[in-house]
């Protein structure tokens, strides 16, 4: 009977689509075991505030209660990137892809604008507070301008207690020519100028491949952005290459990479904890003076100098944690030094070390200075990595490039080092004598991880790298002088543990992985520092 009866009201439905029977269709799209519909309101805004915009706005069509919840969101994140078709992101060297991709950013701005728009006019200017307003856009055409509009009345309209502006270029940095870099420079000052409400209120600004015309206008940001916590610049300059002045009083977090500033003068940046810095073809070395910034804990500084620096003086009033130094596979600028108290109180505060393309073939010796300096030192990374692309073709750079040290402590032991890795290994002399080195000094150390030389990005697509290939053709791809000669079998692994821990002693595990097996833990580590 009760399968007769459920046909016939499956036949009604079918042969009778009536508003009543509509109703009865809406309520078999409810599935009666929806769980997650019944959850309280707050825990579905915490799920919708963790999606892609535009999964958002696909779970507005599950009912009229989903349909309610944006309005209500706490984390408005409206990116262009979500709204940009796939095979685009690949032809900007094709024939045609210019054009393609240039329509493609339009259509991808027009959505962001009618998003964020939309998005906002829905929300009760006395309701929920927006904990996070970001917006990711490129600067092209009238967009960006409607955008900072838009922002800027939300700031004066809602309770806006973070906002992020991401501001992008259709060309990327490597695309860019000079011409590129001002055009989208000009573009950038008539949209900071236009939306001035928009950027008093920020807390996070990102750009990208700007050149500036006037030297003091990356000043003029600062002095509008006085909420700014974080900012980021990627490939920009100016074009009369004038130091750059920081006094900023909440900045702290800022990000100048692979930018051509003469000198960065960070005067008085009190709250600053995080820097980035990568400076290209400075005159001055290093490119970067250190003001007031009494609670920086996280340096990353990465250039090319021909002259020494003594970090004893170059970080005097600083307590980094978690430093990285970046040697561009050019000479090591770093001047070893036998410490004095009041200069090794600079190190004390040290907990984790990256040095960044060491030039390869070089004594490492001197490495051992940080381990002398910095007694709390916990992790060790070091990256050993010669790659033509990657260097100045020059021959004042091309020779004397290592530095040479010799501690006056013999038998140095320290005690609170227990991770080192080693990113380019090669069974060479000189890197099995400073791995040993290590292990002998360090005697709480407990894992040593030593990979393989990483493959450049830049080649990934002009050869197929395989793990094991003729050593002559794999030096050519990766432009290194020397041929490779990692412990790739359980064999070449075992001689070369052999010549490590000999007469030392240690318990520490020794780790050989190919660049693939990079652990998650590493990860952020040597791929960042790259």
């Amino acid at each position: 009977m009760a399968r007769t009866s459920r046909r016939r009201e499956a036949a009604k439905l079918m042969a009778k689509p009536s508003v009543k029977a509509g109703s009865s269709l809406d309520k078999l799209k409810v599935d009666p075991d929806d769980r997650i519909s019944k959850l309280p309101n707050d825990i579905l805004l915490n799920i919708l505030d963790r999606l892609d915009f535009r999964d958002v706005t696909r779970t507005s069509v599950l009912s009229r209660c989903w349909s309610q919840l944006p309005a209500s969101l706490s984390r408005l994140k409206i990116s262009a990137l979500s709204f940009m078709p796939s095979q685009t992101s690949i032809s900007d060297d094709e024939s045609g892809g210019t054009l393609l991709r240039i329509n493609a950013v339009n259509a991808a701005n027009a959505a962001v604008v009618k998003a964020t728009k939309s998005m906002l006019a829905h929300r009760d200017p006395g309701g929920c507070t927006i904990r996070l307003l970001s917006t990711v856009f490129y600067l092209r055409g009238d967009a960006p301008i409607s955008i900072g509009h838009t922002v800027g009345n939300a700031m004066a309209t809602h309770r806006v207690e973070k906002a992020e502006l991401i501001v992008l270029t259709e060309k990327k940095g490597h695309m860019c020519s000079i011409a590129d870099l001002a055009n989208y420079g000009t573009r950038f000052v008539s949209f900071f100028n236009e939306c001035h409400n928009a950027f008093a209120g920020l807390t996070r600004l990102y750009l990208e491949n700007l050149s500036f015309r006037e030297s003091d206008f990356v000043s003029n940001i600062l002095v509008t952005c006085k909420q700014l916590n974080y900012l980021g610049f990627f490939n920009c300059d100016t074009e009369d290459w004038k130091p750059l002045q920081v006094e900023h009083a909440q900045l702290s977090d800022l990000s100048i990479v692979d930018c051509c500033f003469d000198m960065v003068e960070l005067t008085w940046v009190p709250k600053l904890t995080w820097l980035a810095l990568e400076i290209l073809g400075s005159p001055e070395e290093p490119p970067l003076v250190l003001g007031y910034v009494p609670l920086l804990r996280v340096l990353r500084l990465s250039t090319i100098a021909r002259k020494m620096v003594k970090l004893s003086s170059f970080l005097h009033e600083t307590s980094v944690r978690d430093l990285t130094l970046g040697f561009k596979c050019e000479k090591i600028w770093v001047q070893p030094e036998s410490l004095t108290r009041r200069q090794a109180y600079v190190f004390q505060q040290l907990r984790i070390l990256n040095l960044v393309k060491i030039p390869e073939g070089y004594d490492l010796t001197w490495t051992m200075f940080f381990l002398e300096a910095a007694p709390s030192l916990e992790e060790l990374y070091m990256m050993v990595w010669e790659h033509r692309c990657e260097m100045e073709m020059n021959q004042e750079f091309s020779k004397n490039k290592g530095v040479e040290w010799e501690s006056r402590t013999s038998n140095f032991k320290h005690h609170r080092l227990a991770k080192f890795i080693l990113v380019g290994f090669q069974a060479n002399d000189y890197m099995v004598s400073h791995a040993r080195r290590v292990l002998k000094a360090a005697v709480n150390l407990q894992d040593v991880y030593l990979y393989d030389r990483l493959v450049c990005a830049k080649c990934q697509n002009k050869v197929e790298v395989a793990r094991m290939y003729d050593a002559v053709v794999r030096g050519m791809c990766l432009g290194v002088n020397l041929p490779i000669k990692f412990p790739y079998t359980n064999e070449d692994q075992r001689a070369v543990q052999k010549r490590m821990p000999r007469g030392i002693g240690s318990l520490a595990k020794i780790h050989f992985l190919t660049s693939k097996e990079i652990r998650a833990e590493h990860l952020p580590r040597i791929i960042g520092g790259c």
